[in-house]
């Protein structure tokens, strides 16, 4: 793979991309990515794995002068929407766009977004949503973050103060975790079905087979709970989006739960 940028001719939202290896047909879902060897990034997209070597670069895009075009006629897509690379031992994810944002889903369905622009860190697997006028494009991408040297310990403080709650303070049983997934499953499941926003509670108590009322007591009593633990945000009309990024980030779902409605 080419490391040698190339101009493309502008619009102002593009910079460089290495040559292409070909346009991608668009995918229904991104194929899973293979565990990459130290200091080696992995790219996938419909189905076609890119190693990536400290050194090298690759990009994506409209252009099919990207290493991986993701449609040449959609003009919703920058021409040269972003790359992968190394740099000081770390794997990073760039937006070279100057017009759109990208949209980062991590291991947990979490969903953030990098501005034009800007660059994150890539540590494990984390998939790439690229928005186009036509439809959505999906990269999969992992990388080793042990390979970036941290030296030094956290500083540690001493005090009265009581310790910072903890998911395992609170009891979840297995009614909780079915209501709890039966809600958030959007969050877990895999592009393109990735939809992180709460269900209704009456699609989720129809998934269940339980009354809405139901639902809704189970749920209501576990923020109680929660709240009383000292978690904040579980009340007001943001309660439920707080809820979901409690239980993904505390571990309390993970994609394997959705096996709990036959996902």
């Amino acid at each position: 793979m080419a490391t040698d940028g190339e101009q493309l001719a502008a619009d102002g939202d593009v910079t460089y991309a290495s040559p292409a290896i070909g346009a991608s047909a668009d995918a229904d879902a991104a194929a899973a990515v293979p565990a990459p060897r130290p200091d080696v990034a992995v790219v996938v997209h419909d189905g076609e794995p890119h190693e990536l070597a400290p050194g090298e670069v690759l990009t994506f895009g409209r252009s099919a002068l990207c290493t991986i075009c993701l449609d040449v006629s959609d003009r919703g897509i920058s021409r040269l929407a972003g790359s992968v690379q190394n740099e000081s031992g770390a794997w990073w994810l760039w937006n070279r766009s100057s017009k759109r944002a990208l949209t980062i889903v991590d291991e947990l369905g979490i969903r953030s977004l990098v501005v034009p622009g800007r660059r994150i860190a890539i540590g494990g697997k984390l998939t790439v949503v690229v928005e186009g006028s036509v439809r959505r494009h999906a990269l999969e991408v992992r990388a080793d973050l042990s390979v970036v040297s941290v030296t030094g310990e956290a500083p540690q403080f001493e005090g009265d103060e009581l310790p910072t709650a903890a998911a395992g303070e609170v009891l979840i049983n297995a009614l909780d975790r079915l209501a709890l997934v039966s809600l958030f499953s959007g969050y877990l499941e895999p592009f393109p079905r990735y939809h992180p926003h709460p269900r209704s509670y009456a699609d989720a108590a129809a998934m269940l087979g339980w009354p809405r009322t139901t639902l809704v007591k189970r749920i209501e009593h576990l923020r109680t709970r929660l709240t009383n633990a000292g978690f904040p945000n579980l009340v007001g009309e943001e309660a439920l989006d707080h809820l979901a990024e409690w239980s993904l980030t505390t571990g309390v779902l993970t994609r394997e739960d959705l096996q709990l409605i036959g996902r």
